[in-house]
C-alpha cells in the first residue's frame, strides 16, 4: 500500500476514535498538522517548478561534462558540486530531481555506464542539504519543532556539512574508481553539444535567481524581521510566479502534492501518540536513561539516528522521534546542550537518510530515473554504496559534535 494512503487512513482512524481532537488536527501546534512545514515545502516547490521552466540544470549538466572533457573522475566530481551546491537551497529532492535527469543523457553520449554518476549525485545531494533548514526534509521538521532558524543551521550543520563534502569526493574515488571508464573517441560528442540551447529563457533565469535571493536573504533575516519561514516562502513563491508570467498549470504540476498530503497525515499520526500519551512515556524513559550523561544521549541519537533512518524513509522517522528529543532537551542544563542534541539527531537523520536506496526519498527518485533511463539501479547495488558513504560521514559527525559541545 502507497504511503500516502497508510498515512491519510491512520490520521483518519486517529480523529475518527478521538485520540486527536478534531480541532487539534488543523490547530494545535503539537498534536495536529505543522503548517509551517508544509507551507514552507509547498513555497518552494513552486519556486523550484518555476525555475525549471528556464533550462539551467541541463545547461549545467552539459556544462560539466564539457568541462570535464569526458574524465569520469572529474564528470563525477562536477556533477556531485552541482547537486551538493544547489541542494541547500532547493532541498535534495527536487535538486537531483532536475539534474539526475541530464545525466543518463550525456554517460550515453561518453558511451559509460550512468549508475555510478546516478549514485554519487544523490549522496552529494543528501550531504549537501543537511547545511540548511530548507535543504532536506527532516531539518524542516526539527527547525519548526525546536524553534531552530536557518541561520542556526547555517552556523551548526554547513561548516561539517562542507568538510564531509570533502571527505565525500575522496571516497568516492575510492568507491567508483573501478567503474570508472574513458573513451576518447566518444568525447567529441560531447563537446559538440550547445548548453547554451537548453537554456530556454535567459531573462526569465535572471529573474528567478534574483527572486531566490531575494527568498534566502529572507530565510537568513526571518528571526530579525520577525516573520515565519513558511510565510517567506510563499511569498517568495508569489513574487517567482509574478515576475515570471508562467502559466499555473506549468509549475503546479511540480508540486508534489502526495508529499504534502503524506505530511499532513503523518503529523496526525505523530498528533495521536502525543495526545495518547506514548511519547511522552517514552521520553520520560529516554530522560532517565540519559540521566546527566548527554554526550552519550547525543551519540546515541546520532548513531541510533543513521541506523534506524537508514533502514526506514526518515521522514516519518524524524517526524515521530521529534517530540521525544523535545523532551530530553528540555532536562538539559543549558541551551548549548540542548541545541547539541538536536544537531545530534539531525546529522544523524540525514545521513542516514544515505544508507540505503529508501532511506531518502530523493534515492528512490534517482532509482526511478535510472530505471525510465533504461539502466535500472538494484536496491544492494544503491546501498553498497550507501551504506559506507552513511558510515563515514557518521562517525566523522560524532567527531563534530564531540569537539565543538562536548570537547
Amino acid at each position: 500500500m502507497h504511503r500516502v494512503a497508510v498515512a491519510l487512513f491512520a490520521a483518519g482512524l486517529m480523529a475518527l476514535l478521538g485520540l486527536v481532537p478534531g480541532h487539534d488536527v488543523f490547530f494545535s501546534e503539537h498534536a495536529g498538522i505543522d503548517w509551517n512545514v508544509i507551507f514552507l515545502l509547498l513555497g518552494m516547490m513552486i519556486i523550484v517548478g518555476v525555475i525549471k521552466q528556464t533550462g539551467v540544470f541541463e545547461f549545467l549538466g552539459i556544462w560539466a561534462a564539457k568541462r570535464s572533457r569526458g574524465r569520469p573522475y572529474r564528470l563525477l566530481v562536477m556533477l556531485m558540486l552541482i547537486t551538493a551546491v544547489a541542494s541547500p537551497f532547493l532541498d535534495n529532492v527536487t535538486t537531483v530531481m532536475l539534474v539526475a535527469p541530464v545525466t543518463p543523457s550525456v554517460c550515453k553520449r561518453l558511451g559509460i555506464a550512468s549508475a555510478p554518476y546516478l549514485i554519487a549525485e544523490v549522496l552529494a545531494s543528501n550531504i549537501g542539504g543537511a547545511a540548511t533548514l530548507i535543504g532536506d526534509p527532516p531539518n524542516i521538521i526539527i527547525g519548526s519543532r525546536a524553534g531552530l532558524t536557518f541561520n542556526d543551521f547555517l552556523v551548526h550543520m554547513a561548516p561539517i556539512v562542507a568538510v564531509l563534502f570533502v571527505v565525500f569526493v575522496l571516497l568516492a574515488w575510492v568507491m567508483f574508481r573501478k567503474r570508472f571508464e574513458y573513451h576518447p573517441e566518444r568525447v567529441a560528442e560531447v563537446m559538440a553539444l550547445d548548453e547554451r540551447a537548453s537554456l530556454k529563457d535567459v531573462r526569465l533565469l535572471v529573474r528567478c535567481l534574483v527572486v531566490l535571493a531575494v527568498v534566502v536573504a529572507g530565510f537568513a533575516l526571518h528571526a530579525v524581521i520577525h516573520v515565519e519561514p513558511s510565510i517567506i516562502a510563499l511569498l517568495g513563491a508569489g513574487l517567482m510566479v509574478l515576475v515570471a508570467r508562467v502559466e499555473t498549470a506549468r509549475y503546479l504540476e511540480e508540486v508534489e502534492w502526495e508529499t504534502l498530503v503524506f505530511f499532513m497525515g503523518l503529523f496526525v499520526m505523530v498528533g495521536g501518540l502525543v495526545e495518547t500519551g506514548v511519547i511522552h512515556r517514552i521520553g520520560g524513559w529516554a530522560t532517565g536513561w540519559v540521566g546527566d550523561d548527554y554526550f552519550a544521549a547525543a551519540s546515541a541519537l546520532l548513531f541510533g539516528s543513521a541506523v534506524l533512518g537508514a533502514f526506514f524513509d526518515n521522514i516519518p522517522y524524524v517526524a515521530t522521534m521529534a517530540p521525544i528529543v523535545e523532551d530530553i532537551v528540555a532536562t538539559s542544563p543549558a541551551p548549548r546542550t540542548g541545541q547539541a542534541l538536536w544537531w545530534a539527531f539531525a546529522l544523524g537523520a540525514d545521513f542516514g537518510g544515505n544508507g540505503t536506496a529508501v532511506a531518502a526519498s530523493a534515492n528512490v527518485v534517482v532509482l526511478g530515473i535510472a530505471a525510465r533511463a533504461g539502466e535500472p539501479i538494484s536496491f544492494w547495488q544503491f546501498t553498497r554504496y550507501g551504506i559506507i558513504t552513511t558510515i563515514v560521514t557518521t562517525v566523522v559527525a560524532w567527531a563534530y559534535v564531540w569537539l565543538r559541545y562536548f570537547g
